[in-house]
């Protein structure tokens, strides 16, 4: 009892000595190269979408920026992108999990920074920007809409200005008002009533929908915050000034997450996440259908027709390296979740891919106890972390907020 008493004694103690003696010069170089390759300064030039060649086209940006809040893009006019991803609130909802036409089984991802992804959603099951604002028009638990109901909507109010920007609109009339390879089953019968000449015209249309969104979102990038601010005056040699000076409760927090705690393997980068998938034995929620994570769509980013491979994509097929390359099923993808941004975390509880936990603490602490996963293999393995190091770790997960 003594012996681990004074154990616990001696660690405290080191701890408290640790963040005492806490500033930039207590860092050593590679903990110094490591801090200022995750600050903001860091991060490339976004790298064009040869896949969207109205990627950086401002009146496809402009129209995308106009779709994205029109709820008139949904079954029951209720219900646009903004409605879950708000503008302010980091594009995200604070909601365990998204509401649009009914409640949908997983959390709202915030958009900041998003065209960098290689593959989206929780278990990234589009491989493009432009291919993932698709699927939430014909999601049922979203916006529920069809692909004949789009072109129609886009034709009747904003047909001049989408051929301004695209190409002229296929020949719509005779077509039926809702159809699409989803929907109701009298749509989908619809659908393929159609002829495929039909159905590629409407194809069409409803691909430039999502590479328009696809330009708005990639204006949506991260503002710097009170930790770049002290990486960049630490890669320059300078004194922290301002709130770019870090407490040493946060500088701790700091050290334990690029070291002992283990967090920048996964979430690493400017953008703190490494973009891939990781089964990191989140439990999961009681009532909902059983969601695998990735290995449940590696099948369906291969058969979707506007994946990097499909005829609507633009460019050269040299740009679908990610798709062609990506893994393939493989027991370490089950129950495996995209790792994401961390950026602004505080700011965003509830957390996990359907809200699991409702705090940051929760959310250490899932990761110090390690526990195993309901199926697959966790990457994770348990931490010995008093509470103060645990407290730590929070105050400085709090330092990426703007």
């Amino acid at each position: 009892m003594k012996g681990r008493l004074l154990t616990k004694l001696i660690a405290a103690a080191a701890l408290a000595a640790a963040m005492a003696g806490c500033s930039d010069a207590d860092f050593t170089d590679a903990e110094k190269r490591t801090i200022a390759s995750m600050a903001l300064s860091a991060l490339a030039p976004l790298p064009a979408d040869p896949t969207n060649r109205f990627a950086d086209n401002p009146g496809a940006a402009a129209l995308g920026a106009t779709l994205f809040f029109d709820t008139g893009m949904s079954r029951d006019g209720n219900v646009a992108c903004g409605t879950c991803h708000k503008i302010d609130r980091q594009f995200q909802d604070d909601l365990p999990r998204g509401i649009g036409v009914a409640q949908t089984n997983r959390r709202t991802m915030p958009l900041a920074g998003v065209a960098r992804d290689p593959f989206f959603f929780w278990d990234g099951r589009r491989d493009s920007l432009w291919s993932q604002a698709l699927v939430p028009l014909e999601n049922p638990l979203e916006h529920a809409g069809t692909r004949t109901s789009y072109a129609h909507y886009i034709k009747r109010r904003f047909g001049e200005r989408y051929e301004r920007i695209f190409r002229p609109l296929p020949d719509l009339d005779g077509l039926p008002t809702s159809a699409g390879p989803f929907g109701t089953p009298a749509e989908q019968a619809a659908w393929r009533a159609m002829t495929v000449q039909q159905r590629d015209g409407v194809d069409l249309v409803f691909a430039d929908i999502g590479k328009a969104m696809a330009a708005f979102e990639r204006s949506l990038v991260h503002a710097p915050t009170r930790f770049d601010r002290f990486a960049d005056a630490l890669a320059k040699g300078t004194a922290p000034a301002g709130d770019a000076v870090l407490s040493e409760e946060e500088e701790a927090g700091l050290r334990l997450f690029i070291g002992k705690a283990n967090c920048s393997t996964c979430h690493t980068g400017p953008r703190f996440t490494d973009n891939h998938f990781h089964n990191t034995g989140v439990p999961p929620v009681a009532g909902l259908p059983v969601d695998r994570g990735r290995i449940a769509v590696v099948d369906e980013v291969r058969a979707d027709p506007f994946n990097c491979l499909g005829k609507f994509r633009d460019g050269g097929e040299e740009a679908c390296g990610e798709l062609r390359f990506m893994q393939k099923s493989s027991p370490e993808l089950v129950r495996a979740y995209k790792t994401p941004s961390l950026r602004g975390v505080a700011d965003r509880p509830p957390y996990m891919h359907a809200g699991q936990f409702a705090t940051l603490e929760q959310v250490v602490d899932h990761y110090v106890r390690a526990q195993a996963s309901v199926e697959g293999e966790t990457e994770i393995h348990p931490l010995q972390l008093s509470d103060r190091e645990r407290a730590a770790l929070v105050a400085f997960l709090k330092t990426l907020s703007d």
